[in-house]
C-alpha cells in the first residue's frame, strides 16, 4: 500500500471550505496532520465542522519532518513569507491563487521555491472543469483548426456588502480587484487554451456600483502571439452574475464555454455539447456558490506530482503568466493612448 501524503493546512478562512471537503474526498490518498490559523475562533469553528487536526503555531507544521507538503489557503500578502518559510522547511506547496499582491513579489516567490527544490503548484481550478479539458484536448489535435479570434467575457456580481469587508477590494491585502481577484482563474484558462497574449489596449476602471480602491470593470482588445484577435471584458458589477464565457474561433469551428458547459460548432454542420455541471456557480452574490469537484481534481494533480517527483498542472512558472496579462491589462488601462470618435 502507498503511503499517504501528509499535509498542513494553514489558514482557515473562506477558502477553506472546498478545500477541506475535497481533503475528506481523498482522505485514502491525504492526511491531513494539522490545520493551523493564528485565530482561536476560527480553529473552532473550522473543528466542528472538519474531522482535522487544528493547531495554533505554524512551527507545529514546518517542524514536523512527516509532514511533506503544505496547502497556503490565507490572504494573497501573505503568501511570500509563508512559502518562504514552508520551502525553508524542506516542504512542498499547494497555493490558493494569486501567487502574491504583485507580480515581482511572486516571481521572488516562484525563484525561492525552485533554488530549495520544493514543488510548487497553484490552485486555478478552472482547467479542470471537464468541459475545459475537453476543449483542450479538441484544440491540441486540430479540432478547431488555426486560432484565429479569443474573447473571454467575466461577467460577475458581488455586492457592496463583499467589498466592504475589511481587505476585500485592497491593493495592500488583495493586490486589485476583478482581475486578480475574480477574472484571474478564467484569464488563466483563456492562455492555456488559446496560447500567450502579446499586446492588450483598453480601460480599466471602478465603477459606480462599487466604492473600492481598485477595479470592478476591464474592457480591453487582445493580440494573441499566434496572430489571434479578441477582446476581455471583466466586472463585478453586473447584477445578478453571469457564467464566464470563452469563446474561441477556429478556421474549421467555433467553441463556446460558458462556465461549464461547451459548444463546439463546426463548419460542417456536426454541432458537439457538453452540458454543464449540476450545482456550478460562483458568479453571483456568494462567491462560494460552486461545487468542490474542481479543487479536488487540483489537490489529486498536486499529489501525484509530489508523489512521482514531477510537475503539476498548475506551477508557479506557469501562474506567473496570468498575473503578467493582468499587469498588462491594468497598464493599458491607465494610459492615455486614446483616439476620439467624431460625433455626428
Amino acid at each position: 500500500m502507498a503511503t499517504k501524503l501528509r499535509i498542513g493546512l494553514v489558514g482557515l478562512g473562506m477558502a477553506v471550505t472546498p478545500h477541506a471537503k475535497s481533503l475528506l474526498d481523498l482522505s485514502d490518498e491525504i492526511e491531513v496532520a494539522a490545520a493551523f490559523s493564528p485565530s482561536a475562533e476560527r480553529r473552532a469553528a473550522f473543528g466542528a465542522r472538519f474531522p482535522f487536526p487544528p493547531c495554533d503555531r505554524l512551527e507545529t507544521i514546518l517542524d514536523d519532518r512527516s509532514i511533506r507538503a503544505v496547502m497556503v489557503l490565507t490572504p494573497p500578502n501573505t503568501h511570500l513569507d509563508i512559502v518562504r518559510r514552508c520551502a525553508r522547511a524542506g516542504k512542498h506547496v499547494l497555493l490558493e491563487k494569486p501567487l502574491e499582491i504583485t507580480t515581482a513579489r511572486a516571481e521572488e516567490m516562484v525563484a525561492l521555491c525552485a533554488e530549495a527544490g520544493v514543488t510548487l503548484g497553484i490552485v486555478l481550478q478552472h482547467r479542470f472543469k471537464p468541459a475545459a479539458e475537453a476543449l483542450a484536448e479538441r484544440i491540441a489535435a486540430g479540432g478547431l483548426g488555426a486560432i484565429v479570434g479569443c474573447s473571454t467575457t467575466i461577467r460577475l456580481w458581488r455586492p457592496q456588502s463583499y467589498y466592504d469587508e475589511p481587505g476585500r477590494g485592497v491593493l495592500a491585502r488583495d493586490g486589485g480587484g476583478v482581475l486578480i481577484t475574480q477574472g484571474i482563474h478564467t484569464l488563466d484558462l483563456m492562455l492555456s487554451l488559446a496560447g500567450p497574449v502579446a499586446e492588450v489596449a483598453g480601460y480599466a476602471t471602478t465603477s459606480p456600483v462599487h466604492a473600492m480602491e481598485t477595479e470592478d470593470m476591464v474592457c480591453a482588445a487582445v493580440r494573441f502571439a499566434s496572430g489571434a484577435h479578441g477582446v476581455i471584458d471583466a466586472t463585478t458589477a453586473a447584477y445578478p452574475g453571469f457564467p464566464e464565457r470563452i469563446e474561441i474561433i477556429g478556421v474549421a469551428a467555433t467553441a463556446a464555454l460558458a462556465g461549464t458547459a461547451l459548444d463546439i460548432r463546426h463548419h460542417d454542420g456536426r454541432h458537439d455539447r457538453i452540458e454543464p455541471d449540476a450545482g456550478a456557480g460562483g458568479a453571483g452574490a456568494d462567491p462560494m456558490a460552486f461545487p468542490h469537484h474542481y479543487h479536488r481534481a487540483v489537490i489529486a494533480d498536486f499529489a501525484a506530482a509530489v508523489a512521482r517527483g514531477g510537475a503539476p498542472r498548475v506551477t508557479g512558472v506557469e501562474a506567473l503568466k496570468v498575473h503578467r496579462l493582468i499587469d498588462a491589462l491594468l497598464a493599458a488601462g491607465a494610459t492615455t493612448g486614446k483616439v476620439s470618435v467624431a460625433m455626428g
